[in-house]
């Protein structure tokens, strides 16, 4: 898929990285599953899993958006930057990256195996902001072991393996 930038409505929140947005004109809207670049939220059935969601939806859920999406995923979903108006801003300009904010919240991780997926001014700001999240202990920070969601669906797939 080549890049591609679209203008949405958020209309869905599905997990702390995963959204649905309505694109297009009226009468020709089509509904697209996108999933955040450069981030991985804890499972929604993981501690912090539903805190994560929640943080997405209020930076997010019925916002106009801006999508700079550059793949597919293996589930179909569109890889993209999200970006809104932040709520104190007068102006239209959409200059929240979303995921930026969930990591600098603290409700998600800077998705390292995805880096290279991302600019080297965005992996220094997405680096940055996880540095700073774990340095406050703010959101699943406060937790004195954290398990990182890839960890936590391998451990997942192993216990479903042995039963």
């Amino acid at each position: 898929m080549l890049a591609t930038t679209l203008i949405c409505l958020v209309v869905g929140i599905s997990d702390g990285d995963t959204l649905t947005a309505r694109c297009g004109q009226p009468g020709e809207y089509e509904q697209v599953k996108i999933r955040l670049q450069g981030i991985d939220a804890p499972e929604r059935r993981q501690p912090f899993g539903e805190r994560a969601r929640q943080a997405l939806a209020e930076l997010a859920f019925q916002k106009d958006a801006v999508l700079r999406c550059n793949k597919l995923d293996r589930y179909k979903r569109h890889v993209c930057s999200v970006w809104v108006k932040p709520d104190e801003a007068t102006g239209p300009a959409k200059t929240l990256d979303v995921g930026l904010a969930m990591v600098s919240k603290g409700m998600v991780w800077w998705y390292r195996a995805y880096a290279r997926e991302q600019s080297a001014q965005e992996r220094g700001q997405y680096e940055f902001a996880e540095q700073e999240a774990r340095a406050r202990r703010v959101g699943l920070w406060q937790d004195p072991e954290p398990v990182a969601p890839w960890d936590w669906r391998k451990l997942t797939r192993e216990q479903r393996q042995t039963r």
